[in-house]
């Protein structure tokens, strides 16, 4: 691993799957036959979009404002997308939330002319953005004013790719910097309670307090 930290940056160009959903059940059936990069991009990608906090995918979000299904809503917002080693085990579960549902409520509102569920998928552009820190000062000020895309590749975008749950951030605080309580703070912030600016401001708090502390014993040492 290069003892460097090379911040990334991701963004996503966004493209109609050609389907749309007027009700729960038209939802049901094209997530059960959609892409695996179209419920990618409800899913994992929600948190790039920067939208209500209230919700966790866009399945839920729509559940919500656009059939007013609270109910619903609420129970598709506590799938952690992250918890799932593949696609295919999240459609299913998907899919199991929606069926309870409509067990119990078989005759679900439609939404309104313009307000129906449109899929999408997205095509992910990653590059470097020329920006690489050797200690935790220069991460603290890369961080700062890094693109929230970067923050989004390296907190959320890593938790799939590393296939642990963990993220870059942390991963290389704990294996370079060997500065395993800083990294465990990090992985402690809860993804799904926060958007993007906001766990940029956790973890330049987190950061900014660990500086604070090698100070301290710095000059403790003099």
């Amino acid at each position: 691993m290069s003892k460097s930290f090379q911040f990334n940056q991701c963004i996503s160009i966004s493209k109609s799957r050609g389907k749309k959903a007027k009700n729960l059940r038209e939802l049901r059936d094209t997530i059960a036959e959609i892409s695996d990069e179209s419920i990618y991009h409800h899913t994992y990608q929600y948190f790039l979009k920067g939208i209500v906090r209230e919700y966790t995918n866009d399945f839920a979000h729509w559940a919500g404002e656009g059939l007013e299904e609270r109910a619903l809503s609420e129970h598709l917002s506590n799938i952690d997308s992250y918890a799932f080693p593949d696609i295919g085990d999240l459609r299913k579960e998907l899919l199991q939330v929606i069926d309870a549902y409509l067990a119990q409520f078989p005759e679900p509102r439609e939404a309104l002319p313009g307000e129906e569920f449109y899929f999408n998928e997205t095509v992910t552009l990653v590059f470097p953005v020329g920006t690489r820190a050797k200690n935790l000062a220069e991460f603290l000020m890369a961080l700062k004013y890094i693109d929230s895309g970067a923050i989004y590749y390296h907190f959320y975008e890593a938790r799939t790719r590393l296939g642990s749950g963990g993220d870059d951030f942390s991963k290389w605080f704990e294996d370079v910097l060997r500065k395993k309580k800083l990294a465990q703070r990090i992985r402690s912030i809860d993804p799904f309670m926060h958007n993007i600016e906001a766990i940029r401001e956790h973890i330049v708090e987190e950061i900014e307090r660990e500086l604070k502390k090698d100070m301290d014993v710095a000059e403790a040492m003099k």
